[in-house]
């Protein structure tokens, strides 16, 4: 992992011809200052720690040391990282505000032949962040995209959360209303394996509400801080886990919430199972809304779904309550 040759770095534009510097490519490891050897032109996407600053690879390192920029969501973040690990690499702001404007001359940038690492706040780059769309301008330019590998909120997530991996499926964040939240959470009801969300700590418990009024008694596990000092995991029933948290309060710290795929008789409901979400969703959705959302929970067709509702919602109109 050596190199005795400078490595270029920070290509600038001045009229029509492109000046080069030279700087040192290097990264401190356990004690030890290494040269980082040169990398090739194109857009490297590196993973960098969701929290612990020891869950880096070497190439990770190698890399961000070696590149002519880091293109980071938020640079006071990312200059932490480089700094604990003695980079000098310079640090470009790329994120969904200024992306628009700025992705144009990074894809130039790379066309010229420099070689830029993409990096997110924490983990592995493109999941919930801007990076696909500089991702795909590069690629349709015909221009390398090298992935670096490493750790994943989502991954770390599920392996100890103790629901089945085998399927997967990656939401990110549920929207903040309850109405709204509560129509997709019954758009994702029959998806045949584990659903992976990020949620802010404030809004935990009624995501926690929704999801068990929804999807019913399914297991799923709250994994906080993971990778961190105070990482905890808690597992149990969604209803158990509303119901604790609605007593205890918001946690703090960062949260992946994990939740069970459907059982193996998910798709059967009764005339009376149908009744009772009905009336449940009709509690605090619109007859229309709440037809969507239970005709999602339940696979039914939704005309029908939509005419028994109509027929409840009459019902209690009449009946005063």
């Amino acid at each position: 992992m050596t190199s005795s040759e400078p490595k270029r770095s920070g290509v600038t534009q001045t009229g029509a011809a492109q000046v080069e510097t030279l700087r040192s490519a290097s990264f401190t490891a356990f004690g030890l200052r290494a040269e980082a050897e040169s990398i090739r032109a194109g857009l490297h996407v590196v993973a960098t720690p969701i929290g612990n600053l020891k869950d880096i690879s070497f190439r990770a390192l190698a890399t961000l040391a070696a590149a002519d920029a880091v293109l980071a969501e938020d640079t006071r973040v990312t200059k932490t990282l480089l700094a604990h690990y003695g980079i000098s690499t310079p640090l470009v702001a790329y994120h969904e505000h200024n992306a628009a404007v700025i992705r144009p001359h990074l894809v130039a940038r790379l066309k010229s032949g420099a070689a830029l690492a993409l990096v997110s706040d924490a983990g592995t780059p493109l999941v919930s962040d801007p990076g696909f769309r500089l991702v795909a301008d590069a690629l349709a330019e015909n221009i390398e995209v090298i992935t670096v590998p490493g750790p994943s909120a989502v991954l770390a997530a599920l392996v100890v959360a103790g629901l089945p991996t085998d399927r997967f499926f990656f939401e990110g964040f549920l929207p903040p209303k309850s109405a709204a939240r509560r129509q997709r959470i019954a758009v994702l009801a029959r998806i045949p394996g584990t659903l992976v969300f990020f949620e802010s700590p404030r809004r935990l418990a009624e995501t926690l509400e929704d999801l068990a009024a929804v999807l019913g008694p399914r297991d799923a596990a709250i994994a906080r801080e993971l990778t961190k000092h105070y990482e905890t995991v808690r597992r149990g029933t969604l209803s158990e886990l509303a119901a604790a948290l609605a007593e205890e309060g918001p946690p703090k710290g960062e949260i992946v919430l994990l939740v069970g795929p459907p059982g193996d008789d998910a798709v059967q409901t009764s005339p009376e199972d149908l009744d009772a979400k009905l009336v449940a969703a009709l509690e605090t959705l619109s007859v229309k809304d709440a037809a969507s959302v239970v005709s999602a929970d339940t696979g039914q067709p939704r005309r029908q779904v939509y005419a028994r509702a109509v027929e409840l919602a009459a019902s209690k109109t009449r009946s005063g309550r």
